[in-house]
Protein backbone atom coordinates (compact mmCIF):
# COMPACT_ATOMS: atom_id res chain seq x y z
CA UNK A 1 0.00 0.00 0.00
CA UNK A 2 1.32 3.43 -1.00
CA UNK A 3 0.47 6.44 1.14
CA UNK A 4 0.18 9.63 -0.86
CA UNK A 5 0.11 13.05 0.77
CA UNK A 6 -0.67 16.22 -1.18
CA UNK A 7 0.33 19.74 -0.22
CA UNK A 8 0.69 23.17 -1.75
CA UNK A 9 -2.93 24.15 -2.24
CA UNK A 10 -4.26 27.52 -1.25
CA UNK A 11 -6.01 30.67 -2.32
CA UNK A 12 -4.62 32.51 -5.33
CA UNK A 13 -5.84 35.28 -7.60
CA UNK A 14 -6.70 34.57 -11.21
CA UNK A 15 -3.55 34.61 -13.32
CA UNK A 16 -1.43 33.43 -10.43
CA UNK A 17 0.51 30.23 -9.89
CA UNK A 18 0.68 27.38 -7.42
CA UNK A 19 2.79 24.26 -7.19
CA UNK A 20 1.24 21.16 -5.71
CA UNK A 21 3.32 18.36 -4.29
CA UNK A 22 2.47 14.72 -3.71
CA UNK A 23 4.78 12.83 -1.42
CA UNK A 24 4.93 9.06 -1.26
CA UNK A 25 5.61 7.69 2.20
CA UNK A 26 6.75 4.41 0.74
CA UNK A 27 9.16 6.04 -1.69
CA UNK A 28 7.67 4.41 -4.75
CA UNK A 29 7.12 7.37 -7.09
CA UNK A 30 9.78 6.16 -9.48
CA UNK A 31 8.44 2.63 -9.51
CA UNK A 32 4.81 3.41 -10.06
CA UNK A 33 3.60 2.67 -13.59
CA UNK A 34 1.57 5.86 -13.70
CA UNK A 35 0.87 8.80 -11.43
CA UNK A 36 -1.69 11.49 -11.98
CA UNK A 37 -3.48 14.52 -10.67
CA UNK A 38 -7.26 14.65 -10.54
CA UNK A 39 -9.57 17.39 -9.35
CA UNK A 40 -13.07 17.56 -7.99
CA UNK A 41 -15.07 20.75 -8.12
CA UNK A 42 -18.41 21.28 -6.38
CA UNK A 43 -21.25 19.91 -8.43
CA UNK A 44 -18.94 18.22 -10.93
CA UNK A 45 -17.47 14.78 -11.41
CA UNK A 46 -13.84 14.11 -10.63
CA UNK A 47 -11.72 15.06 -13.62
CA UNK A 48 -8.36 13.76 -14.72
CA UNK A 49 -6.01 16.72 -15.05
CA UNK A 50 -2.68 15.21 -16.03
CA UNK A 51 -0.87 11.87 -15.86
CA UNK A 52 2.78 10.87 -15.98
CA UNK A 53 3.94 7.36 -16.80
CA UNK A 54 7.16 5.67 -15.76
CA UNK A 55 8.53 6.18 -19.29
CA UNK A 56 7.85 9.93 -18.91
CA UNK A 57 4.85 9.91 -21.25
CA UNK A 58 2.34 12.58 -20.26
CA UNK A 59 -1.34 13.18 -20.86
CA UNK A 60 -3.03 16.53 -20.19
CA UNK A 61 -6.66 17.48 -20.10
CA UNK A 62 -7.42 20.03 -22.81
CA UNK A 63 -8.51 22.52 -20.17
CA UNK A 64 -5.02 22.73 -18.65
CA UNK A 65 -2.72 22.26 -21.65
CA UNK A 66 -0.11 24.98 -21.81
CA UNK A 67 -0.80 26.08 -18.23
CA UNK A 68 -0.10 23.05 -16.04
CA UNK A 69 3.04 20.91 -15.94
CA UNK A 70 3.53 17.59 -14.19
CA UNK A 71 6.94 16.45 -13.02
CA UNK A 72 8.51 13.95 -10.70
CA UNK A 73 11.57 13.88 -8.44
CA UNK A 74 12.25 10.23 -7.74
CA UNK A 75 15.04 11.02 -5.31
CA UNK A 76 12.57 12.96 -3.17
CA UNK A 77 9.73 10.50 -3.85
CA UNK A 78 7.57 13.44 -4.89
CA UNK A 79 5.21 14.25 -7.75
CA UNK A 80 4.58 17.89 -8.63
CA UNK A 81 1.95 19.88 -10.45
CA UNK A 82 2.99 23.36 -11.51
CA UNK A 83 -0.10 25.40 -12.22
CA UNK A 84 0.27 28.73 -14.01
CA UNK A 85 -2.25 31.23 -15.37
CA UNK A 86 -4.83 29.92 -12.96
CA UNK A 87 -8.48 30.57 -13.66
CA UNK A 88 -11.50 30.56 -11.32
CA UNK A 89 -12.67 27.38 -13.05
CA UNK A 90 -9.54 25.65 -11.77
CA UNK A 91 -10.97 25.87 -8.27
CA UNK A 92 -11.27 22.33 -6.93
CA UNK A 93 -9.91 19.77 -4.55
CA UNK A 94 -6.84 18.29 -6.21
CA UNK A 95 -5.94 14.65 -5.66
CA UNK A 96 -2.80 12.71 -6.38
CA UNK A 97 -3.23 9.13 -7.64
CA UNK A 98 -0.89 6.28 -8.40
CA UNK A 99 -1.03 2.88 -9.98
CA UNK A 100 1.71 0.25 -10.19
CA UNK A 101 0.12 -1.82 -12.94
CA UNK A 102 -0.27 -0.94 -16.62
CA UNK A 103 -3.05 1.57 -17.16
CA UNK A 104 -5.22 0.08 -19.87
CA UNK A 105 -8.39 2.15 -19.96
CA UNK A 106 -6.80 5.56 -20.02
CA UNK A 107 -4.29 7.52 -17.93
CA UNK A 108 -6.90 10.15 -17.04
CA UNK A 109 -9.55 7.64 -16.02
CA UNK A 110 -9.93 7.60 -12.23
CA UNK A 111 -10.97 3.95 -12.29
CA UNK A 112 -7.44 3.03 -13.34
CA UNK A 113 -5.89 4.15 -10.06
CA UNK A 114 -5.82 2.23 -6.81
CA UNK A 115 -3.86 4.63 -4.60
CA UNK A 116 -5.14 8.09 -3.68
CA UNK A 117 -4.15 10.96 -1.50
CA UNK A 118 -6.49 12.94 0.73
CA UNK A 119 -6.51 16.00 -1.50
CA UNK A 120 -5.46 19.63 -1.28
CA UNK A 121 -7.79 22.55 -1.94
CA UNK A 122 -7.05 25.07 -4.65
CA UNK A 123 -9.19 28.20 -4.78
CA UNK A 124 -8.78 30.78 -7.53
CA UNK A 125 -10.55 34.09 -7.01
Amino acid sequence: HVQLVESGGGLVQAGGSLRLSCGSSSGHTGRMYCMAWFRLAPGKEREGVVALASDDSTWYADSVKGRFTISRDNAKHTLYLQMNSLKPEDTAMYYCAAENRPVVGGPLDEDEYSEWGQGTQVTVS
